[in-house]
């Protein structure tokens, strides 16, 4: 079915990342950034899909997926970034346990032979991380039957999610980039490390990055970000809020990952086009550099209608 997908996707014509015939309209993207002509690259008939994570692996792209149909973690392949396999689910939900009813925004590590995922479980208006592990990235074991982080500080409120990890090698350690707050959009950024992936300590000066009150597209909440960790500095790839229902997606970058943050001159860089797929919001990136440009997945929303597209950047310098 994958190949006949790709075969598919061959002859209609889409757009690899990159194309010439990638274009945006005016005043949706800055400081480089070029949404792909093939956008939405993942969604229609699937129903909602959002809050992506993406591992290069063998010459491949592997994302895993928020499938809100399915209340499940999905995972799909892809030679291009462009053109998607048939989802599968990965990881379903576990109604028994209480806390996660719905399974959703997964960020995977792949270190050594073991994949490592956090995830975000749903239940009774509250929002927990939970942690699994496997050896294929396809079939996965839950380290516990309870979350690895939860809401216990004021600022969290009911809701801890969109786990964003990596293991620091020189520390030894797992590091956690999360959001915090209401249930419907989380407030503000946190921070907590471990050495295991199950048991966190959360940074004693949480939240780490709160929304800029004077910047107008920013305003309201910022959440749901992607660290990218690039010679001297910490990329922080992040949703800004305006006010609840319309968010565009903007860069800052640090020197330790945790102060210090300097917001890029040029954002949003990801705006909402007028009237298309993404006309409301442009949620939750994921980026990653493949040595001659910069791959940025996020998902647009219209009306109650979420899907999944790509940007892209020539060059690795981001422009700050």
């Amino acid at each position: 079915m994958k190949n006949a997908f790709f075969c598919l996707a061959l002859v209609s014509g889409l757009a690899l990342p990159g194309d010439a015939a990638t274009a945006p309209a005016a005043g949706e993207t800055s400081a480089g950034w070029v949404k792909s002509s093939a956008n939405p690259v993942l969604g229609g008939g699937l129903g909602t899909c959002f809050d992506v994570a993406v591992v290069p692996e063998e010459g491949r792209y592997r994302m895993w997926f928020s499938w809100r149909p399915r209340k499940s973690v999905a995972l799909v392949e892809s030679a291009d970034g462009a053109r998607w396999s048939e989802p599968r689910i990965a990881l379903g939900p576990n109604p028994a346990s209480q806390w996660e009813e719905d399974i959703n925004r997964p960020v995977v590590v792949k270190r050594g032979q073991l994949y490592h995922l956090w995830y975000t479980g749903q239940a009774a208006g509250r929002s927990r991380i939970g942690y699994a592990t496997g050896k294929d990235g396809e079939v996965w074991a839950r380290a516990s039957a309870q979350p690895v982080l939860w809401p216990d500080q004021p600022w969290e409120k009911v809701a801890v999610m969109c786990p964003h990890v990596y293991w620091d090698e020189t520390a030894g350690r797992f590091r956690m980039w999360y959001s915090g707050g209401d249930q419907y959009e989380p407030d503000a950024i946190g921070y907590a490390t471990s050495p295991d992936g199950r048991t966190w300590t959360k940074h004693p000066e949480n939240p780490i990055f709160r929304a800029a009150p004077g910047s107008a597209w920013e305003r309201h909440k910022v959440t749901a970000c992607q660290i990218v960790r690039r010679g001297d500095w910490h990329y922080m790839f992040y949703i800004g809020f305006r006010d609840e229902d319309h968010a565009q997606i903007g860069i800052a970058r640090s020197r330790d990952g945790i102060t210090g943050w300097l917001r890029h001159p040029a954002n949003p860089i990801i705006r909402p086009g007028k009237d298309q797929w993404d006309h409301d919001a442009c949620y939750k990136p994921f980026a990653l550099f493949d040595g001659r440009q910069w791959l940025l997945w996020y998902n647009g929303r219209r009306g109650s209608v979420e899907q999944i597209g790509l940007a892209t950047h020539p060059g690795e310098d981001l422009g700050f």
